[in-house]
């Protein structure tokens, strides 16, 4: 007798493995959204805004504060492009009118020194307040080291021009930013005392020279005075009347440090000689 062998059970899913799952039909479907096509109108996103495009960032509201004209958005991270200023009216404010000038300034650091300088166009305003800025600091900075010394004053009278320039210019039409505040004239500022310093330095330097002769242009009948020692002497010549003379010329050698021919003269009793270079002479001295 033949039998057929026993048979697995049927799946009444078709397709799937026995008694595992419900039919594929179950199943939601998912489909991936399709992308944007180039120039097809975009969705609507939330609250009706327009959507930006596919691979492009919807602008921020700091964007759209500051988009430019004709709808262009400024990238990420970049700021408006200020307004440059229009030739004839000033670099700083955007006044008019306008006229170029150049403003310098100096700092001395004793061994080195620093040229500084400020170009316009100026309007009257902020061309007034650059020199007197800039003349004040140099007032302050300009000293300390012997060039500078020397080029300071030069480069304060060299803003005399500019400064000139500024004050023929009538009072300017308000531009695109606030102007610059001019402050208080030069000699109503504090820096002017440091000016002072070096002026009275240079004053007494001059002072100096004048009130005292070198000896090698002393004669006899003059009144000297020794500023150092016995062992190293230093001795000008001043007026017989100052409070300061000690000595009396009564003679004078040339081209001799001899001092043992001045008992020749009467009323001896001291000597200076001086030998230099090309100079040698001897001044004998009485009491005054």
């Amino acid at each position: 007798m033949t039998t057929t062998p026993p048979q697995p059970p049927q799946n009444p899913y078709g397709g799937q493995p026995g008694n595992y799952g419900p039919p594929p039909e179950q199943f939601p479907q998912y489909t991936q959204p399709q992308q944007p096509q180039y120039g097809q109108p975009q969705d609507q996103g939330q609250y009706g805004q327009p959507q930006a495009p596919y691979g492009q960032q919807q602008p921020g509201p700091y964007e759209q504060q500051y988009a430019q004209p004709g709808g262009q958005v400024p990238q990420q991270g970049q700021f408006p492009q200020q307004a440059q200023y229009q030739p004839g009216t000033c670099r700083f404010c955007g006044g008019y009118p306008a006229v170029d000038a150049t403003v310098r300034g100096h700092q001395g650091m004793v061994i080195v020194m620093r040229w500084l300088k400020l170009t316009g166009p100026f309007c009257k305003t902020c061309g007034t307040a650059s020199v007197r800025d800039m003349t004040a600091k140099t007032m302050v900075q300009g000293w300390w080291g012997i060039g500078s010394a020397i080029v300071t004053p030069f480069v304060m009278l060299s803003n005399i021009g500019p400064a000139q320039k500024f004050k023929q210019l009538p009072e300017p039409q308000p531009g695109q930013r606030q102007p610059m505040d001019p402050g208080k004239p030069l000699f109503k500022r504090p820096q002017v005392f440091v000016l002072l310093v070096p002026i009275a330095i240079i004053a007494a330097i001059v002072i100096g020279n004048i009130t005292t002769t070198s000896t090698n242009e002393a004669a006899v009948g003059q009144c000297v005075v020794n500023g150092g020692s016995d062992s190293n002497p230093d001795v000008d010549v001043v007026d017989c009347s100052s409070s300061k003379a000690q000595y009396r010329i009564v003679g004078k050698l040339d081209n001799t440090t001899d001092d043992s021919r001045c008992e020749q003269f009467p009323g001896y009793e001291a000597s200076y000689t001086v030998q230099e270079r090309y100079t040698r002479y001897t001044l004998c001295l009485g009491a005054k």
